[in-house]
């Protein structure tokens, strides 16, 4: 069998591959009263989100980067007629219905309906306005959920390609999201790594499944060199999701070390790449006083779970981990409390590495930038001010799937 497609041994070797998603008209279906609901924060002005995007877009394909989307891999696959009648009742039964006859009916609709339209439902949602009157015996959940627009809801958080999916060597984690609203994202993807030849599932190792039962998602999880892998204890990952993910990868991968990070259980500080990300071979980036609150672990292989090791320090543990003489870290904000605060809120630490020392950001995180030039850092800005509205940086947009090694 032929060698696989995938291939992260750090965060900052030179990308090569990446998997995005644009923006698209599930953002114009969010309105304030299900913004909860629909884990999201406000409402952005999708034209210009999507102009945005196209330009973050074009930084990495300027850069001889291969951009790939969620939505064309998917229609692709679904050009084969077992695969779209399998996806379509994994979407419903995705969709929490509760209601067997509706969800049956659904699936006829759907299955009407050639690729493109089934990925739109898929990703926007299916409104109740798009769906044709039928005759049907009303249910329980009709009368309480009776004035919701949608049966099938839309995605707004899939452009936040980070969470869904990590590569890490070779091998693809597919994670398990906190909530239940996401779930659908992560069943793309294993649609995508089952059935796209560009993923090659049938040799690429799969670390982590979807259906796991401890949630670990991708914000967490920072790919520090071909050995060592750091995630983020957070509100969104769960301590046993860390060991699970971190057993496997010790038998099965060439991962040695697992640094688990603690950090506060707040949305401020959702994932660990909000407040931290490597920029170059020593540096990363940081929001200023989050390292005296963040606790590391150092976790080895052992029998049925791994070892835990307490550690003296973040910044120790990084520089011994990386065999390296001394790591540093910049904060963001020029370390001024009020700026830093500003900016880590347009996610300023969330950097997305292109090469060593290359780092794509927001343009509005002005303070930030001018601090990492002045450590060294190239900095390519982008212009973002609807694509943050969903509290996100350029890190949570993206998906590596290649880069070169160092």
């Amino acid at each position: 069998m032929s060698a696989g497609f995938l291939n992260v041994t750090s965060e900052i070797g030179k990308l090569k591959g990446v998997l995005l998603h644009k923006p698209g008209r599930e953002l114009e279906r969010l309105t304030p009263q299900y913004l909860q609901e629909l884990l999201f924060d406000d409402i952005p002005w999708l034209k210009k989100m999507r102009q945005e995007h196209d330009g973050f877009s074009k930084v990495m394909k300027d850069r001889d980067c291969n951009v790939y989307y969620y939505e064309e891999l998917l229609k692709e696959i679904l050009g084969n007629q077992e695969i779209k009648e399998s996806f379509i009742k994994d979407i419903v039964l995705n969709s929490n219905i509760d209601n067997v006859e509706l969800e049956r009916i659904i699936v006829e609709f759907l299955n009407t309906k050639d690729a493109e339209a089934i990925v739109e439902v898929a990703i926007a949602g299916l409104h109740k306005d798009d769906f044709p009157d039928v005759e049907r015996e009303l249910h329980l959940v009709d009368y309480i959920r009776g004035d919701y627009p949608f049966y099938i809801n839309p995605l707004p958080n899939l452009y936040f390609t980070r969470d869904i999916g990590s590569v890490i060597g070779q091998g693809l984690s597919i994670n398990k999201m906190k909530t239940p609203a996401r779930d659908r994202e992560t069943m793309f993807l294993n649609y995508i790594y089952k059935y796209h030849p560009l993923f090659k599932g049938d040799v690429t190792p799969l670390w982590h499944d979807y259906k796991e039962i401890h949630s670990i998602e991708g914000g967490d999880i920072l790919t520090l060199s071909d050995e060592v892998v750091a995630v983020g204890c957070s509100e969104r990952t769960s301590a046993a999701g860390i060991e699970t993910l971190a057993q496997r990868l010790f038998r099965e991968s060439n991962i040695k070390k697992v640094i688990a990070v603690e950090i506060p259980f707040t949305r401020a500080y959702m994932h660990l790449d909000t407040v931290f990300t490597m920029v170059d071979y020593d540096k990363f980036t940081i929001y200023p006083g989050v390292e005296n609150l963040l606790r590391a672990y150092e976790l080895t292989e052992g029998k049925t779970t791994p070892k835990v090791k307490p550690m003296e320090s973040l910044n120790t543990t990084l520089r011994d981990a990386l065999g390296l003489s001394a790591v540093q870290f910049i904060q963001s904000g020029g370390g001024d409390e009020i700026t830093a605060a500003r900016e880590q809120w347009n996610d300023s630490t969330n950097t997305l590495a292109i090469a060593p020392g290359v780092v794509i950001t927001y343009n509005r995180n002005e303070a930030s930038n001018e601090t990492l030039r002045k450590h060294g850092i190239e900095v390519v800005e982008i212009e973002g001010s609807e694509l943050v509205r969903g509290r996100g940086g350029p890190r949570c947009m993206s998906m590596p799937l290649v880069r070169e090694n160092l």
